[in-house]
């Protein structure tokens, strides 16, 4: 069982404690059984059917409803409970990828809703996602703009009462699965980043195809989306024409700091099979774990989950009590949270020995599912970027 001592840190009310325990009770249950096959590299259907299930059992669960506002059948009035959402992430984590994606991808894919939709938008999409009963996803990336999204070139005419999509989105999670995108394209009332605006658009639209599935190192349905002469009413978009850069980056500033709470439930699971490991196995008659080789190296997983804990959950409750943007916080959680964790996952294949690189070891999986979070919702480069300018930008403030 995974370290819980930090349920105890003022970071959490005793409203998130109790989420907590009940979560793991249900997932100890229900979660077995959606995690164990039928999404085998490669078999694309497999996995859109795997990641449908734990959509749903998330949903019924009432798991799905932390990452929606309370007014359309989510948690909290009014907001994203992003301490919940975090601690979940990191539960599901613990325990499978494919689980912790499956909940990650409802919050991602309606966050921009919950934050700048219409009443008649969040109505129509929100209470759903928060049932399980339909699957979201966040189209921004595009193959030349990715890490810099305001150089995407794909557009959004104005035509009447209508826009027209022209362009392609890759990389985007639940390609093929989803039921709604959100949609960020060029409509270009200023240059670079303001020329961006967002659209919700539904899966079964004329002119939009999943043209490409990306096989990935970990089970993760991923592809390409394209759109030709793509019709949307005006009523499908998100905010103001021009916002949509603003529209992204306000929901990566919730959304990142998860994804940093992912990291950590990697990171716990494998100090856990670390420890255990350690413990079973003898060389020369003597414990591994008794080698000071070892204790240094459980002494540096264990710091570090605990520097990512801190990290991660101090951005969570500033978000949560303030309310105000946390790109700073945010960008420092994600970028160590996923970080230590690879270099945690590192020294427990190294301490498994010939066992950590077996294909379907536990020390293995989480060596291939560490990889991506370093990159996706902004490279490890891009955060330091961010955390660099931010401090600069607070100092100059403090100095005038």
């Amino acid at each position: 069982m995974a370290d819980r001592s930090f349920l105890s840190w003022p970071f959490f009310d005793d409203r998130h404690r109790r989420m907590a325990e009940s979560f793991d009770v249900w997932a100890e249950k229900a979660l077995p059984p959606l995690i164990d096959g039928d999404h085998a590299p490669g078999d694309d259907a497999a996995l859109d059917r795997a990641t449908r299930r734990l959509v749903g059992a998330l949903g019924a669960g009432g798991w799905l409803a932390h990452c929606i506002p309370a007014e359309y059948s989510g948690a909290v009035p009014g907001r994203i409970d992003v301490r919940a959402v975090a601690l979940l992430r990191e539960s599901l984590a613990r325990r499978s990828g494919l689980a912790d994606f499956a909940f990650a991808m409802q919050g991602l894919g309606t966050g921009p809703i919950t934050l700048f939709g219409t009443e008649a938008q969040k109505r129509a999409y929100l209470p759903a996602v928060a049932r399980g009963e339909k699957v979201a996803a966040f189209a921004i990336s595009e193959k030349d703009a990715g890490s810099d999204p305001a150089g995407m070139t794909m557009s959004a005419a104005r035509s009447g009462d209508d826009y027209v999509l022209e362009g392609a989105k890759t990389w985007i999670s639940n390609a093929g699965v989803a039921d709604h995108y959100v949609v960020f394209a060029r409509t270009g009332e200023a240059p670079g980043a303001r020329g961006i605006t967002a659209f919700v658009v539904d899966a079964d639209t004329p002119g939009l195809s999943v043209t490409e599935r990306i096989p990935v190192i970990a089970p993760h349905p991923l592809g390409t989306v394209t759109f030709r002469a793509c019709r949307v009413p005006a009523s499908a978009r998100l905010g103001n024409p021009g916002e949509g850069f603003k529209i992204a980056m306000a929901t990566l500033d919730i959304f990142r700091t998860t994804v940093g709470a992912a990291a950590l439930g990697f990171s716990r699971r494998a100090l856990d099979e670390a420890l255990a490991r350690t413990a079973e196995r003898r060389i020369g008659g003597v414990a591994l774990a008794e080698y000071q080789m070892t204790e240094d190296k459980i002494a540096d997983m264990a710091t570090a989950v605990d520097v990512a804990a801190l990290l991660v959950y101090r951005a969570a409750w500033t978000k949560d009590t303030t309310g105000a943007r946390i790109t700073r916080e945010a960008a420092m959680a994600k970028m160590y949270a996923t970080e230590a964790a690879q270099q945690i996952i590192d020294k427990a294949v190294q301490l498994f020995g010939a066992m950590g690189v077996m294909s379907g070891g536990v020390v293995e999986r989480l060596y291939r599912d560490i990889r991506p979070l370093r990159i996706y919702e902004g490279a490890t480069e891009v955060q330091k970027l961010i955390i660099a300018r931010q401090t600069r930008a607070e100092a100059k403030g403090q100095g005038e």
